[in-house]
């Protein structure tokens, strides 16, 4: 892991982990063993400390040898891996051993007996020594058994390609209706290993990349049935040829995309970097200028310039664009000026700054630095607004989807000059729309929405000549029900793809919003002196860091463990899973600011998410009030006692976030009561989440019994606990196997937290 909480004891097993299942297994030992490695040692130990000592590592012992037999069990099952997997185990055993064996001082012994002992409060070393083998042998049982994962998805993949090859050589309905029965059912498991890999990915980029691939793959699978039976039913038409091969070959290539991303690998002919939008050129620039506050001599006059030149460069593709206002290209022009003119004037104090062999910047220069980011500000407004209203416009005129309908009509009539002639209107629109995704690349303001930007690009290039096609075919076989069959698919993977540009523009708009202010360092609040020398950050001591970084890691937890379960309802539209669902991603939100990550920058945006989620606690709780209506007696009662506790602590939340406050200690309390009120209202709703989807449930069953007792007895199966598997099942593509299964074992280590 990148980073360990455990104090100044490195516990860095130098395996990468790449997933969120590995971490969050891996994370509670992590805080257990540092709690066991960093307890206070005090001359005299107390009953209840000894015996709390000897339950955990009696705990930690327990656990691992659960943990073991379930690696021990890959190992039987992945040859392969058999050697690796068994050398790790043998170690995560004896590591466990060792911690017991340290940790048994003998509560009842008299404490001169204790003392006399090696135990991990004479012998640290030791116990450090099998902290740390125990949680790197651990962390390589789990990427081993990630491995697993991954040869499961490319083995899937395989299947997948062969099957493939064999639907794009069928010559009858009969052979084509068999193969593609057998292809549906292994497209359904490659979508659910894919998608449970989308959603563990660490990395943000791996994770759009992966969701954009999953996508052509799942839109793709009916436009290959369709664009088959066209040409099975058509087989001298080229038309009909051409739109079949290119679905084909995307498929493929998103294929190909998912084991890049999951086998870390690269084609030879990889075209997938990122292109460096206008965004991050200005991110760069300003961290550059602001540098200078702190050191004079970081950055060279040379370096400022050319940066700024390349910036305003990128511009072109706004002010260059047929399709920019003139009002617009002015605009953009003019900031693009007033931008090198400050660049200049501040270039012009920081010579004289060095000239003078300065230690800290002038006031000119401050004034300088301050006007040259204001107007790097300016212009990123001006080109977001440019790129933003360019995307609505075109949302707004393509809305009625006049090409596509005249497209159609004119295929139905079989009057090849009208498809030939809405053909270069739909491509004109094609043409636009891939500037205007390239627009919002540049201001998308985070890469996983720059790789969406992408993926919308790449998908009109595709999609509007496919339309054509399969609009020729029809115009060649007006009477064709499958060719008029056809062409709906297509024309409605526009329409679709148009609604995910209209979510995208949301997206990147909120981005923007959230990224306007200025960043200030926890705890400094904003900005109230009128002099324009920037105060110094306020820095945490290290008590203060320890304590932010453990109620932000609990955070962290609460709202991963809300997360699974919300994952367990039926009903994901649900008013309580949809508000749950808000409220642990604003946790994680504030888990971020404790980090110094995410949109949160300032006290001010942390104290106003608080605000937001109280607000959406309170909604929480009206649904939960309106649900408790349709409960017996009992049922109500113990719904209504949860909710009663979620209200006050929205309240206390809300109250405390209007409270004003003054001063580093001030501040920093009150961001901490904040996060405490928020994990007191995490706890209620995880506490509340399976109890309510129980509820849910029996009388979903209730009121459907009469009509289908089949489906009672299935609903009541599913809504008993699973029992957790003591052996994997790799070999027969289920999902009950590797991390998870684990990770299920590895959350039994649950020790106490020290008082």
């Amino acid at each position: 892991m990148a980073s360990s909480p455990c104090g100044n004891t490195n516990f860095d097993s130098g395996l990468e982990i790449k997933t969120r299942s590995v971490e969050q297994t891996l994370i509670p030992l992590v805080s257990q063993i540092t709690t066991l490695i960093n307890h206070k040692d005090k001359p005299k130990k107390s009953e209840r400390t000894l015996a709390a000592i000897h339950r955990v590592g009696q705990a930690v012992s327990v656990a691992v040898g659960r943990f073991v037999a379930v690696g021990e069990a890959i190992a039987a099952e992945n040859q392969e891996l058999k050697d690796e997997m068994s050398q790790a185990c043998f170690e995560a055993r004896r590591a466990g051993d060792a911690i017991a064996q340290l940790t048994d001082v003998g509560s009842a012994a008299p404490s001169s007996q204790v003392d006399a002992r090696v135990t991990v409060f004479s012998d640290r070393t030791a116990m450090v020594k099998a902290a740390r083998l125990l949680l790197s042998s651990v962390t390589k049982v789990l990427v081993l058994a990630d491995r697993i994962v991954i040869k499961q998805i490319i083995t899937s993949r395989n299947k997948v390609l062969v099957t493939l090859d064999h639907l794009e050589r069928v010559s009858t309905f009969q052979e084509f209706v068999q193969i593609f029965s057998q292809f549906g059912n292994e497209m359904v498991e490659f979508a659910h290993l894919t998608g449970d890999r989308q959603n563990d990915l660490k990395d943000e980029k791996k994770k759009a990349r992966m969701a954009a691939a999953r996508a052509v793959l799942e839109k793709c699978t009916m436009m290959l049935l369709t664009a088959s039976k066209t040409c099975l039913r058509h087989p001298d038409c080229e038309s009909a040829r051409i739109n079949k091969d290119a679905v084909f070959h995307r498929m493929r290539c998103a294929l190909e995309q998912v084991i890049e991303i999951v086998t870390e690998a690269r084609s030879c002919g990889d075209s997938k970097i990122l292109p460096v939008s206008i965004y991050n050129g200005i991110r760069d620039f300003k961290s550059s200028v602001e540098c200078l506050r702190e050191n004079l001599y970081s950055w060279s006059p040379q370096d400022m310039g050319s940066q700024l030149d390349v910036l305003v460069e990128r511009t072109e593709d706004f002010t260059d664009s047929p399709y920019t206002s003139h009002e617009q290209r002015q605009a953009i022009l003019g900031l693009c000026q007033l931008a090198r003119q400050e660049a200049q004037q501040l270039l012009q104090c920081w010579i004289e700054a060095q000239s003078a062999q300065a230690k800290q910047p002038p006031e000119d220069m401050e004034v300088a630095v301050l006007k040259t980011c204001q107007s790097i500000n300016d212009l990123r407004r001006e080109l977001h607004k440019a790129a933003v209203s360019r995307a609505s416009d075109q949302l707004k005129v393509h809305s009625e989807q006049l090409s596509l309908r005249a497209l159609k009509a004119a295929g139905a009539e079989g009057n090849l000059e009208a498809v030939a002639e809405y053909s270069r209107t739909l491509t004109e629109q094609k043409e636009q729309l891939i500037e205007t995704c390239r627009l919002l690349c540049h201001v998308s303001g985070t890469e996983p929405l720059e790789i969406t930007c992408i993926h919308a690009e790449e998908t009109f290039h595709v999609i509007g000549p496919q339309i054509i096609s399969a609009a020729q075919t029809l115009a060649l076989h007006p009477s064709s029900k499958i060719a008029k069959e056809n062409l709906d698919v297509f024309c409605e993977s526009w329409e679709s793809q148009l609604c995910d540009m209209a979510l995208l523009v949301r997206e990147i708009n909120d981005v923007f919003e959230g990224d306007k202010r200025p960043y200030l360092s926890l705890p400094r609040p904003g900005k109230h002196s009128a002099n324009l020398k920037t105060s110094k950050p306020v820095k945490l001591d290290a008590e203060e860091q320890m304590s932010m970084a453990k109620l932000g890691l609990e955070l962290r937890l609460l709202s991963s463990d809300v997360d699974t379960e919300i994952e367990k309802w039926d009903d994901q539209e649900h008013e309580i899973v949809r508000q749950s669902q808000s409220l642990a991603s604003m946790a994680y939100n504030m888990y971020l600011f404790t980090r110094g990550e995410g949109l949160l920058k300032t006290t001010a945006d942390f104290f106003h998410q608080a605000e937001v989620l109280s607000e959406e606690g309170l909604q929480l709780c009206s649904s939960l009030r309106t649900f408790a209506v349709q409960l017996v007696d009992e049922e109500k009662s113990t719904v209504l006692t949860e909710m009663e506790k979620l209200v006050a602590l929205c309240q206390q939340l809300q109250m405390g976030g209007k409270t004003p406050v003054q001063g580093k200690t001030a501040i920093f309390q009150k961001v901490d009561s904040s996060i405490q009120t928020t994990r007191g209202i995490l706890t209620v709703v995880l506490s509340m989440l399976p109890y309510c989807n129980k509820l849910h449930r029996k009388h979903k069953s209730e009121r459907c019994s009469l009509d289908s007792p089949q489906d009672w007895r299935e609903t009541q199966d599913t809504s008993t606990p699973v029992k957790e598997e003591s052996t994997l099942n790799v070999k027969n593509g289920s999902n009950g196997f590797g991390v998870k299964s684990l990770e299920q074992h590895m959350a039994s280590i649950n020790l106490l937290e020290s008082k």
